[in-house]
């Protein structure tokens, strides 16, 4: 696409909110291939990394909210009949992604929306089940905001440390090799994320059945 390809050759304040809303949304942008060279830009004197964050988690929030609108008006049948249209796929979607984004949802509560932004696979899409669950929409943005902003503040930490060493011709290629350990990374953090809040979880009960008894 060679709209893509120019805003990521453009990069700025306003084409990392563009890309990122994109990303957020169901049209294919990866996050990994606009925040790392946007912070790159920032070790380099030409951007702020912090507005990058900042911007950058506006935009995917933005994006995400889309989604989830889209999904607590539309429903399920609509959604789905869209995931398996022709356009559905030219955005990388189908059923079975649909379906599994809802199983995560379902399985980890709200919180998914959280531990969801995290992850491969589930970041892009784990919106369309918070909106058609009608999950509240102030919970929705906390912790959307919260697991984007994570994210990006490791994209961007990556991006930041590549300045260093790697010259610019060379930063996507560098970024897809570390890109497997940082999804290791992410998943470790999103099982630290999960064992907390379920012990807090279990905790609360505890507490609750003292209170009771």
């Amino acid at each position: 696409m060679s709209w893509l390809s120019t805003l990521l050759e453009n990069l700025n304040y306003y084409t990392v909110f563009i890309l990122m809303f994109i990303e957020g949304s169901v049209i294919p942008a990866p996050s990994e291939l606009i925040i790392p060279p946007a912070a790159y830009r920032a070790a380099a004197g030409e951007l702020n990394v912090f507005m990058v964050i900042l911007v950058g988690t506006a935009g995917a929030l933005l994006g995400s909210t889309a989604n989830y609108v889209a999904a607590y008006y539309l429903g399920r049948p609509i959604i789905y009949r869209f995931a398996n249209s022709r356009l559905g796929h030219l955005c990388l979607l189908n059923q079975e992604k649909i379906e599994k984004a809802e199983k995560y949802f379902y399985d980890h509560g709200v919180i998914a929306t959280l531990t969801g932004r995290l992850l491969p696979g589930i970041r892009q899409i784990i919106s369309i089940p918070a909106g058609l669950a009608k999950m509240h929409f102030g919970k929705f943005v906390f912790y959307t905001t919260i697991g984007a902003g994570i994210w990006n503040c490791v994209l961007a930490a990556l991006g930041w440390w590549l300045h260093s060493f790697v010259p610019m011709n060379q930063l996507n290629t560098k970024i897809e090799e570390y890109n497997g350990y940082i999804q290791i990374a992410i998943i470790l953090l999103v099982l630290f994320v999960a064992v907390v809040f379920l012990a807090k979880w279990q905790l609360g009960k505890r507490r609750k059945t003292k209170d009771a008894a």
